[in-house]
């Protein structure tokens, strides 16, 4: 073999790279457990243990933070993951449309936002509405909003009336941000994420999977991507009022503390400011005071001044210089904060304050202050960001640390060089979401629209950055309002039989393969494949993927593919060995030969996952991922690796007996002889009997269509001790009709769960029903005395998490792929024939599915809803399946050159015969795989494993009498047609 050397080196670098990355997740998990056995179930405190720890390098000068990043995380089906509900900023769109300085209107406003955050069952919208009317008996919407909507408000309007087009605008702002967020999302990384509007209007629910770094999701979330390009004050321009403050400030600190010490007495007084400043602050209309890590509700006690607040006072020192006003421990910002309000008239008018985005110690302890100037009559940013048209991270010059390129249009080119000729040698800050992210010094005037945002960013902090600028600009910011670690989907039962059953399947493959070719044959074969288990694992790691069971799907089909590879191998060794080679020639021979096949099958699959990856969103481009990672190692695992065991062992004249034959295999392989084509007809007019009847089932009795794409009704259960979600959603089945979902929401006795039962009817009845199902369903759960309502904590109607355009992506996402697997086969086999035969069998493959799926869904003893992992398992069976048909057409190929003067019709049952061995038994151990999994996986898998053992013995038969037979058909008539032409 050639290239040796090569391979060994690069498999060494490999194995080196999955030891280093794998390893992070061994340490993580570590600490993971020395946290659960500090907390003892308490997740506050687990949290609150692996936060304390976050900073301190615990591996190869890695930090905790760092080390739970490079894990490979486990998605919402495998371990759960970060539950967030996010609202729209619906002041901020009210105010906006408005755009009036009515007190009444503005107090209404503020009312809402107050009560809105204290938790109310109404929508922001119904909530405005009644403390406007209250405020305002005579007043009228119409007069606000026809001003600046006057094409879609008349004057004359009705409050109903108006009413209902905010409830419209709303909605669209939500869409957006329900848009945006998908993007920014899918973006991320490799997750599978679900992602839900809710019944009102201005919330969004997103689950995240196998989140180790919360704050940087939070970040993620609730940018609203709103770039801006402030002008800057030096901080010793202001330095006479930081004097004055100061003096104040130490005033007012003076007479908190002496009011402590003397007496307890009310402070109404105070809190009505508070309030009022808090109103002003949601408003946005002044912003001075810019919350971090400031709770909600939390009181202020001011104990010192202003200038003892600061780490490095800036302004306090002699000779400062820049906009920084000193930098603030995260615990005192708060305090800051409402110093800065509290004496904001002290300032010119035009001073906005602002925080950096990220904390300038490794401890990530203490931030900085920016001191901005307002521009023009509004005294806003002197330039807005809507001008970038596009953005890139990319590391600085002669390796230095990352920055975003920015691009901007015409317009903002012109802008942005007027203002940087306008502020050489000051500092221009670059803002996003209310964050200073830079503010570089302009040495000189810009043209042309090209701009850095520099900030010392590690290259994920960039790559985020990218994100959120690419995915757009949301036309209202959002906060989260509720936030919760929620358990795995599959539940831990359903985990752990599914860790059983690959264990099971993995043994009775090991024994399969070394009953098909003897010990030491077989055992080389599973070697590589738990090889090309071990580089896939370490590849995903590297790549800081989050495994789902889609992604799972995706190793298994590698997994099978690795199988193929390795007895497409064996079987050719063996035909040259019975052609009386030797051993040595017929290893060579038998590499050599089986080369094509393979790397035409495993290439046609890449190209199915690169495809899907492009077009695919959520699970989808996880599976692919995976998939092409899988593909591409088993690939080196089987025709390299292998190769170089035998040609080391042979070499120092060991395993010099391989027959690669056993009593087993001689037992039940013989040679055959059947003649495929002629016997098609029969089976082609069965597939059209079954394609027929699947088609009226799919019309009559549908597919069983999951929450994924119905949407449903979401219930938060909280019961007085801890349960199972197995044992809810099994007391639950009989009487929601099966479509019953249960997971564990922050603690073991709180579950949510989701229904699509009813989800078509409406009318205030159906809440109750469903109610009194629930009641029935759980009441060897209800505590004696209570009743559901008691447990129940909230509910709330949720829509699809795969939207219409995600369906839409998917199937356009697997035409694409049928199209270009078709166009490669073309080039590879120089035949239209080969094309057709293998695009018609797959479809059927595909149709197989879903008609079996329709006609199956009311009897199976298991679920067989259509959501995200029934899409996962036709994406498997796919790309399965084309494995067949190109080693039976490579077959073709190779036997049209061999036997040229052979007629068509033998050369096709020559060639399928000739590959039936291999056939059956890459089938057989992929059975057995499949069966193994779906006897011991449990009820949570049993319904995508079904389908694929429907895709391998569907894709099997119609590798022998759809696509040779089809492909076969159209070669002859284009040699007839040659013969009448002639």
């Amino acid at each position: 073999m050639q290239n040796k050397g090569f391979i060994k080196v690069f498999s060494i670098i490999l194995t080196l790279i999955s030891l280093f990355y794998l390893s992070f997740t061994i340490v993580g998990r570590q600490y993971n457990k020395k946290a659960d056995q500090y907390a003892n179930g308490d997740l506050a405190l687990k949290n609150q243990y692996l936060d304390s720890l976050s900073t301190e390098k615990v591996y190869l000068n890695y930090t905790l933070k760092q080390v739970r990043a490079k894990e490979i995380g486990l998605g919402l089906d495998l371990k759960g993951g970060m539950n967030v509900i996010l609202e729209i900023d619906a002041a901020q769109v009210l105010a906006s449309l408005a755009n009036t300085d009515d007190p009444q209107f503005n107090q209404a406003l503020r009312e809402t936002i107050v009560q809105n955050r204290r938790g109310s069952s109404s929508d922001f919208i119904t909530l405005f509405r009644q403390n406007y009317e209250r405020i305002a008996p005579e007043g009228r919407l119409a007069n606000i909003y026809s001003i600046t909507m006057g094409d879609r408000v008349r004057p004359t309007a009705t409050n109903d009336e108006v009413i209902a087009i905010l409830r419209n605008e709303l909605t669209s702002v939500a869409n957006n941000s329900f848009n945006v967020l998908a993007t920014r999302i899918d973006r991320f990384g490799v997750v599978a994420p679900n992602i839900q509007k809710l019944d009102r209007a201005e919330r969004i629910l997103v689950e995240l999977p196998g989140i180790t770094e919360p704050e940087r999701v939070r970040n993620l979330l609730q940018g609203s991507a709103n770039l801006e390009f402030w002008k800057t004050y030096n901080v010793s321009e202001l330095a006479a009022y930081f004097n004055e403050m100061n003096a104040r400030s130490s005033e007012y600190a003076m007479a908190q503390r002496s009011a402590q010490a003397t007496t307890d007495t009310t402070t109404a007084e105070t809190e009505a400011e508070e309030d009022a400043i808090a109103g002003d602050s949601l408003l946005q209309g002044d912003s001075l005071s810019l919350p971090l890590f400031e709770e909600e509700g939390e009181k202020i006690v001011i104990n010192k001044s202003f200038v003892e607040y600061f780490n490095e006072p800036y302004f306090a020192m002699g000779g400062a210089a820049g906009p920084v006003v000193g930098t603030v421990s995260k615990l005192d910002t708060a305090e800051v904060n409402f110093l800065l309000n509290r004496y904001k008239d002290i300032f010119p008018a035009d001073v906005r304050f602002k925080w950096g985005f990220k904390p300038i110690d490794q401890r990530e302890t203490y931030f900085q202050l920016f001191a901005l100037k307002g521009d023009g009559s509004k005294r806003g940013p002197a330039l807005d960001g809507d001008v970038v048209t596009n953005a890139r991270a990319d590391q600085g010059q002669q390796g230095s640390a990352w920055e975003v390129n920015m691009t901007m249009n015409s317009s903002g080119a012109s802008r942005w060089a007027t203002i940087t000729g306008a502020e050489i040698g000051k500092a221009i800050a670059i803002v996003l979401d209310g964050y200073v992210y830079s503010a570089p010094n302009v040495n000189q005037r810009i043209d042309g629209g090209r701009s850095n945002i520099t900030g010392n960013f590690t290259p994920q902090e960039a790559q985020d950055l990218e994100n959120v600028l690419k995915s757009g600009k949301m036309q209202a910011g959002v906060r989260i309002v509720q936030e919760d670690v929620v358990g795995p989907s599959l539940g831990q039962e359903a985990i752990r039989d599914g860790f059983i059953s690959f264990v099971i399947a993995l043994a009775v493959l090991f024994i399969f393969t070394c009953m098909l070719y003897g010990f030491i044959p077989g055992m080389v074969i599973n070697g590589a494949l738990l090889l090309n288990f071990f580089f896939t694992l370490g590849a995903l790691a590297a790549f800081q993927a989050v495994l789902t069971l889609p992604g799972i799907a995706g190793m298994i089909l590698s997994l099978a593919m690795a199988v193929d590879a390795n007895v497409l191998i064996n079987e050719r060794i063996k035909e040259e060995l019975a052609a009386g080679k030797t051993l040595r020639r017929a290893l060579e021979d038998g590499y050599k030969n089986a080369f094509s096949a393979i790397f035409d099958s495993n290439l046609t699959t890449i190209i199915t996952g690169i495809i899907l990856a492009i077009f695919g969103v959520g699970a989808i481009r996880g599976f692919a991922i995976t998939l092409i990672i899988g593909i591409a190692v088993s690939f080196l695992t089987a025709v390299f690796i292998t190769r170089l065991v035998y040609e080391s062992r042979l070499s120092k004249d060991k395993w010099l007996h391989l027959t690669f034959n056993t009593g087993f295999s001689k037992a039940i392989f013989k040679e055959y002889s059947f003649d495929f084509i002629h016997n098609s007809k029969k089976v082609l007019i069965a597939i059209g009997v079954f394609v027929v009847v699947s088609v009226i089932s799919l019309f009559t009795l549908g597919l069983n269509s999951g929450i994924d794409f119905t949407g449903g009704r979401n219930y938060i259960v909280r019961f007085d001790q801890p349960v199972r979600v197995s044992d809810v959603e099994n007391a639950l089945n009989p009487y929601l009709n099966e479509s019953v979902r249960a997971i564990t929401i922050g603690s073991s006795n709180q579950v949510r769960i989701s229904t699509n039962y009813m989800i078509e009817e409406e009318g205030a009845g159906v809440e109750d029903q469903l109610r009194d199902l629930l009641g029935q369903g759980l009441k060897e759960f209800i505590t004696p005395g209570k009743t559901i309502d008691d447990h129940i904590q909230s509910s709330q109607k949720v829509g699809p998490s795969i939207a219409e355009d995600m369906i839409r992506n998917a199937f356009l996402a697997l035409f694409i792929a049928l199209v270009c697997m078709g166009i490669y086969i073309l080039s590879r086999f120089r035949n239209w024939g080969f094309s057709v035969g293998t695009v018609a069998a797959l479809s059927i493959d595909t149709f197989a599915v879903v008609g079996l799926y329709s006609l199956l869904w009311k009897v199976m003893p298991f679920s067989m809803e259509m959501d995200q992992t029934f899409v996962a398992a036709i994406l498997t069976i796919v790309g399965y399946s084309i494995n067949d048909k190109v080693v039976v057409f490579d077959r073709v190929r190779e036997y049209r050159q061999l036997y040229p003067k052979r007629g068509l019709r033998e050369l096709f049952n020559d060639s399928m015969n000739a590959t039936l061995a291999r056939t059956i038994n890459t089938g057989l151990s992929t059975i057995l795989v499949i069966i193994c999994i779906l006897i011991f996986g449990g009820d949570a898998v049993r319904s995508f494993v079904f389908a694929m053992l429907i895709g391998v013995v569907v894709g099997t038969i119609t590798s022998l009498f759809v696509a040779s037979p089809v492909a076969y058909k159209l070669m002859l008539n284009q040699q007839d047609k040659k013969k009448l032409d002639k």
